[in-house]
């Protein structure tokens, strides 16, 4: 096997580029651990929007299983399957530009599908139509990037809105594995396009992940990448006592496998905002059969050409809107826009052209948007 390279990077610095949280911003609750933003310290001015860096994609040099493997050794089950329904907002936008516009090449045509070394079929490419800023319209505008700070330095991931002011990122975007260190001062920018803000900026008032996660105790078949729960909410500070998914709509998520079949397959629509396509300006989609690897931490599979910078962005089920039907009807599991996973690694041969992400479960996402809607009710 190849020699792992775990987290690409955040390992070479170590807790140098950690922000350090104190005993009042950081509360163990069971489960779950809750980083409180500083008020004084969230601020936009402390984001270098020009000039963020793609946080890096943890990656793996082990090769994961082949889908057909993957049938020989179904997943576990950990419990019924169920959804939330998302909703789609008033639509009102209110920009800002956070960094000049850029040109970029025109791509008009529909690319075919395209594969790598994994031979696992995808297509990525622009959500935005020739001509049309189709992000700015649901069900595209929930998701968005993600600024945060490392020490000094800006770093960007992707994320999306599951309830009106809650967030739903990948955890090593908020924290550093098994470190008991928070980065900090999240904004999220939905929408954004090309250095403008169509929707504007959201600070998050706080950060919420497993407690398993942030001591490390975590089931990772990889230490560090490869885990059973890289996921965190984020929970927006309101504006003018509105939240962003008021705007912009927001996603339902699904767990314990929704949107899967019997073989523990799904059609998977990723989208990001991955530095290496289109400089991390532009929206991208990308559309590939996923499978469930029960000896990867139960991680869905999938073939992208995403990169670094699209961690933490969604994986959906049933991406778009629904037709209305005469003579024929929904199959099962159809509930429109509903997240199952967010982008939690990748591989040092970008030849490979593979992404995994940790299971949404019963015991993840679950706990963790009942614990924040508790705590903030009027977010959810």
């Amino acid at each position: 096997m190849n020699k792992i390279a775990m987290y690409l990077g955040i390992s070479l610095f170590g807790s140098a580029i950690a922000v350090g949280a104190s005993a009042q911003q950081v509360k163990v609750h069971g489960a779950v651990t809750h980083f409180t933003q500083p008020a004084q310290a969230a601020q936009s001015s402390m984001i270098d929007f020009a000039h963020a860096q793609p946080m890096p994609l943890p990656t793996t040099g082990f090769a994961a299983p082949a889908a057909s493997d993957a049938l020989l050794q179904p997943p576990a089950r950990m419990g019924a399957p169920g959804a939330v329904p998302g909703g789609q907002g008033d639509g009102k936008r209110m920009p800002l530009q956070l960094a000049p516009t850029r040109a970029l090449d025109s791509q008009d045509q529909v690319s075919p599908q395209e594969f790598g070394t994994s031979n696992q079929p995808f297509t990525t490419n622009r959500v935005n139509a020739a001509g049309d800023n189709t992000q700015f319209y649901y069900a595209f505008r929930p998701a968005g990037k993600l600024f945060f700070n490392i020490g000094s330095a800006t770093y960007v991931c992707s994320a999306s809105l599951i309830k009106p002011g809650i967030v739903v990122t990948a955890a090593h975007c908020v924290a550093n594995f098994g470190r008991q260190q928070f980065y900090g001062n999240w904004q999220f920018v939905p929408a954004y396009s090309n250095g403008s803000a169509p929707y504007g900026v959201w600070r998050a008032a706080s950060a919420t992940i497993l407690t398993s996660y942030y001591n490390g105790t975590d089931s990772c078949a990889v230490s560090g990448v490869v885990c059973q729960d890289d996921v965190a909410v984020l929970t927006l500070a309101p504006q003018s006592g509105s939240y962003a998914g008021n705007r912009t709509g927001w996603y339902g998520y699904g767990w314990n496998g929704y949107g899967f079949n019997g073989s523990a397959q799904a059609l998977i629509n990723q989208l990001g905002y991955p530095v290496a396509l289109d400089g991390g300006l532009l929206m991208e989609r990308n559309d590939s059969q996923g499978y469930t690897a029960a000896s990867f931490s139960n991680n869905t599979i999938i073939g992208s050409l995403m990169t670094g910078g699209s961690s933490g962005g969604p994986w959906e089920v049933n991406l778009g809107i629904a037709p209305s039907l005469s003579g024929t009807s929904f199959g099962a599991a159809a509930a429109r826009n509903t997240v199952v996973g967010v982008t939690s690694w990748g591989y040092t041969d970008t030849t490979i052209k593979q992404q995994g992400a940790s299971p949404f479960t019963s015991g993840n996402i679950v706990v963790l948007v009942n614990a924040v809607c508790s705590a903030t009710p009027g977010a959810c």
